[in-house]
């Protein structure tokens, strides 16, 4: 009985001791800790491709939070000294339970390789002091035991806002890094505020308030008052010239007053606007400031350039009602205020400019300067048209203002009607014509009124009658076709298979010289001189 106890044992401890031989032969080591969920032989490729070692790839399909630093390009993990390793490189496994894969040499690691370079008081701070939990966001890397990422690397993720939001949180914007006080960066001359004068030697405090709000200690910066020197001044002349004390003085020195070119002189009974600030001050005081001067009317200062011409019972009425003190070249009458004159303005007379009926000499003039259009206008019908037509020579009998072309002559006076097409016609068509010598040649009486006094006779001349072809036999005025022509009227009677046919049949194109026409007129019509 003890024989075969002591054999059964020797067969378990063979056993044994293979089964540690073959899963020696297969895993090289125990896991670190963090990888132990992933001991046993199915679970090998979750980290190693076959036949092959370790792959970044499938170290990073767990570890997202890395592969997504390097994906922007930041952090330690992306550094130049980093960044092409293989990640067995640093951290092996395999080296038991208790393997620190992470084994980070605090006094000679180099912290700008994370892109946060160590200012001289974060220098001095420890590890901890910033990589901690309460300063991690993200909370998929808040959970992790052990870790250096997600540190927000803004200043007031671990600093206290000293003002409490009234500036930006980009706080190197005037901050030193290395010194955080005082605030080296900053640059009143780029404030709204620059410090000019006087102002450039006052300490900050005279300014910038120091209080307790919401139980910190705080200074005012953006919530000073700056938009007038009252704001921080006493005013001594107690408002008696507003309150815009830079008129007088300046930041150089507020005893030394400036000229009285910057004296306010709307604060008199007289406001000076348009071309009377440009005026030099001795130019209305001759004698000294003090004096009161005349200045109710423009004409207490100014000459009556027009010399009286609108004055009523002996009296002019003020320049303001037609200039401005922006100009005296300028004026404000309009239309409006012509249309109330003896003249009112219409139609292309609005357009005109004022000096072309209204200086034509070296002066204005605006007193009997015409009404009828012959005293401004040449009269280009004289001895060309009857006065019966025009009586008074009276341009508006045909033409109106707003547009001279526009004729509205009643044509039948004349004893010839204009019908058709020749309503659409301008009279200069019929009536004006151009000389070869470039001469204009006015015609409006002894115009023929047959047809071929304006027109080609095409026909040349197969329809003349005593020396006259009369077109309207066949043509009216709308428009050049024949349509009051009528075969059956002719010499030559339509019938049977002749309605038939085409008219270029019997009415062929004839040659004269150099000219070619259609032959209507046909002498013979008997039927053998068609027909063989």
């Amino acid at each position: 009985m003890h024989h075969k106890t002591l054999k059964f044992s020797g067969l378990i401890l063979i056993s044994m001791l293979l089964l540690v031989s073959f899963r020696t032969q297969i895993s090289p080591g125990e896991l670190a800790g963090p990888h132990s969920h992933l001991e046993g032989i199915s679970n090998c490729t979750q980290c190693h491709v076959l036949g092959n070692k370790v792959s970044n790839e499938k170290c990073l399909k767990c570890h997202t939070e890395i592969l997504e630093r390097q994906n922007l390009q930041k952090g330690y993990h992306s550094s130049v000294s980093v960044k092409g390793k293989q990640c067995f490189d640093c951290h092996s496994d395999h080296n038991g339970k208790n393997f620190q894969m992470i084994r980070l040499d605090v006094a000679r690691f180099d912290h700008n390789l994370t892109g946060f370079p160590l200012s001289v008081p974060h220098a001095k701070k420890g590890c901890q002091d910033c990589h901690s939990t309460k300063y991690i966001t993200n909370q998929k890397l808040k959970v992790k035991k052990t870790t250096y990422l997600g540190v927000n690397p803004a200043c007031l993720t671990c600093h206290t806002d000293y003002h409490q939001k009234t500036l930006s949180g980009a706080c190197l914007n005037c901050h030193n890094p290395n010194s955080f006080k005082p605030a080296t960066k900053f640059n009143h001359a780029n404030a709204g505020f620059p410090l000019l004068g006087k102002h450039a030697s006052v300490e900050c405090l005279k300014c910038h308030k120091i209080e307790t709000i919401n139980g910190k200690k705080f200074q005012h910066f953006t919530d000073v008052q700056y938009g007038n020197c009252t704001d921080c001044h006493k005013d001594p002349h107690q408002n008696q010239f507003g309150q815009n004390c830079r008129q007088c003085h300046s930041e150089v020195s507020f005893q030394v007053v400036k000229g009285i070119e910057k004296f306010d002189h709307n604060k008199t009974a007289f406001r000076l606007e348009g071309e009377h600030q440009n005026i030099n001050c001795k130019a209305c005081h001759k004698v000294n400031f003090t004096n009161p001067l005349k200045h109710d009317r423009c004409i207490d200062c100014h000459t009556d350039y027009h010399n009286n011409q609108f004055a009523k019972n002996g009296i002019s009425p003020d320049c303001s009602h037609c200039h401005q003190v922006t100009g005296f070249a300028q004026t404000t009458f309009g239309p409006d205020q012509h249309s109330r004159c003896s003249f009112p303005l219409r139609g292309a007379h609005q357009a005109t400019p004022c000096f072309e009926c209204h200086k034509k000499q070296e002066k204005w003039s605006f007193r009997e300067i015409g009404f009828a259009c012959s005293d401004c206008h040449q009269d280009i019908h004289q001895g060309y048209i009857q006065s019966k037509y025009y009586p008074e020579s009276t341009c508006k009998t045909c033409h109106n203002e707003s547009r001279w072309s526009s004729v509205t002559f009643d044509h039948t006076k004349t004893g010839f009607n204009l019908t058709g097409a020749h309503m659409r016609q301008e009279c200069r068509s019929c009536h004006i014509t151009r000389e070869p010598d470039g001469k204009i040649r006015q015609r409006f009486s002894g115009i023929p009124a047959n047809c071929s006094s304006c027109h080609k006779d095409n026909h040349f001349r197969q329809f003349e009658k005593n020396g006259v072809t009369n077109c309207e036999r066949c043509h009216d005025s709308e428009n050049w076709k024949a349509s009051k022509f009528n075969h059956n009227t002719a010499a030559f009677k339509l019938e049977g298979k002749h309605i038939g046919v085409p008219c270029t049949k019997c009415h062929t194109a004839q040659q004269e010289g150099s000219n070619t026409y259609i032959q209507y007129k046909i002498k013979d019509y008997r039927c053998e001189s068609c027909h063989l």
